[in-house]
């Protein structure tokens, strides 16, 4: 690699290699145009190789400032137990190795995390080095995401947050009693704070921002957190509760979920042997989504019961199969908050129902036009009155394609649709319908 000596292009290899496992990664929530003097801008959208909203690629160079850690957290690849090649950038080689690839359109935005070397203190004087040569020698304008270490000072987090975009304090495991086994060095308390912290912060700086035109923003693209799922016996209740209550305390702009991947055998962790919950991981997004969008309560999607998402169908149509009696609803006449619990139905096309029935009646061609899925949402609407015409179970065929591992789901319910008279249906046949229908 042209203008990196191989040192660091072998420390390059070590610490990307060793931030792979972090998902809480994303340039999205700050719109910065470039000016004279520097270099780089940030946009409103885009994670990690990903497409923003004007078609351009996103992509950050994601990294650790170190993989060396004093803790012992039995989950992570980098803990202090565990025999691997261990390295450190300093904060020039960071900042220079940042620039040369932006110069090179490797990248547009930084995001950097670390492991604890010596304490969390110095470890968060290091990135703040890194950061300041950054933004202060080089004029780097580009987006930067940088995880807070718990159990650091204040003021350092402070520091922080005025030369970072977004900064993130990783819960990691959602109980205190997962940290206890699985993180002895971490508290539950000791990564709240922090949070809690950043959290009165923006607030802060966004009144100081409204008095004092050239006030310092700190963190302007909020702050996020992750969830590690599999590592723990912890239900989707306890994980999806939690995220309800931090997205209302702290105001995060996103909780990520990661599928814990087995890294080394322990007692306490699932066989190295085990598959990572990739489904699992993603329906705790799509319930995630129904938090911040769509309206849904933690408890509406899970309870005690029922304390885990049924894998084969996603969260939103299995709420509304086990809420029949609420449909079908008449998408002229339907508040906005019912639309929205339709399954094919999205936030976006709930808006084009509202606009266009304003002038006109919506009739099922029309709602196609809109974007809604009626795949789906046929078996829950009637449009002027009438259901939609030949509604109809698909093939056996078309079943066995939809269902996954052969598994029926929501057995055991012989109790008939009476919403539609033609034909009768049960809550089986409509849940076969709809599993993994897009």
């Amino acid at each position: 690699m042209e203008g990196i000596g191989i040192d660091i292009y072998d420390k390059l290899m070590i610490l990307s290699d060793s931030a792979k496992y972090d998902v809480a990664c994303t340039s999205s929530g700050v719109d910065r145009r470039g000016k004279q003097g520097s270099i780089g801008s940030a946009a409103k959208a885009g994670i990690c190789h990903s497409f923003a909203a004007d078609g351009r690629c996103i992509s950050l160079l994601k990294v650790l400032m170190t993989n060396i850690c004093i803790y012992d957290c039995k989950y992570c690849i980098n803990r202090t137990s565990n025999d691997t090649k261990r390295t450190a950038f300093t904060p020039s080689e960071l900042a220079e190795l940042t620039v040369n690839f932006y110069r090179r359109n490797y990248i547009e935005g930084l995001f950097l995390s670390s492991g604890v070397i010596k304490s969390p203190n110095y470890t968060m004087e290091q990135m703040i080095k890194a950061l300041t040569l950054l933004r202060e020698v080089y004029h780097f304008n580009g987006y930067i995401h940088v995880k807070t270490i718990p159990g650091a000072d204040s003021e350092l987090v402070t520091r922080l947050g005025l030369l970072a975009d977004r900064m993130s304090v990783n819960i990691e495991l959602p109980s205190q009693e997962s940290l206890k086994l699985l993180a002895p060095n971490k508290t539950k308390d000791s990564i709240l704070r922090p949070m809690g912290f950043i959290s009165h912060k923006i607030q802060e700086n966004s009144s100081d921002l409204v008095k004092f035109r050239h006030a310092s923003k700190f963190v302007p693209a909020g702050q996020s957190t992750q969830l590690i799922v599999g590592a723990t016996p912890d239900t989707d209740q306890k994980i999806l509760t939690l995220s309800e209550g931090l997205y209302q305390k702290y105001r995060l702009k996103r909780v990520f979920y990661s599928a814990y991947i087995p890294v080394a055998e322990h007692t306490l962790l699932p066989s190295v042997d085990t598959k990572p919950p990739l489904l699992r991981e993603h329906r705790l997004y799509q319930a995630d989504w129904l938090l911040r969008f769509y309206g849904f309560k933690a408890n509406e999607l899970l309870d005690e019961q029922t304390p885990n998402f049924n894998l084969q169908v996603d969260p939103k149509c299995n709420w509304a199969i086990n809420h029949l009696e609420q449909f079908p609803i008449e998408i002229n006449k339907a508040p906005y908050e019912m639309l929205l619990r339709v399954p094919g139905i999205g936030v976006t096309s709930a808006m084009r129902i509202l606009t266009a029935r304003k002038s006109s009646l919506i009739d099922f061609a029309g709602l196609k036009k809109m974007g809604v899925v009626l795949k789906r949402a046929q078996f829950f609407i009637t449009c002027k009155g009438k259901v939609m015409n030949q509604l109809k179970i698909p093939s056996d065929i078309t079943l066995k394609t939809l269902m996954s591992d052969q598994h029926k789901l929501l057995t055991g319910f012989a109790e008939q649709l009476s919403l539609f008279p033609d034909p009768p249906m049960t809550r089986e046949d409509v849940s076969q319908c709809l599993t993994e229908q897009r």
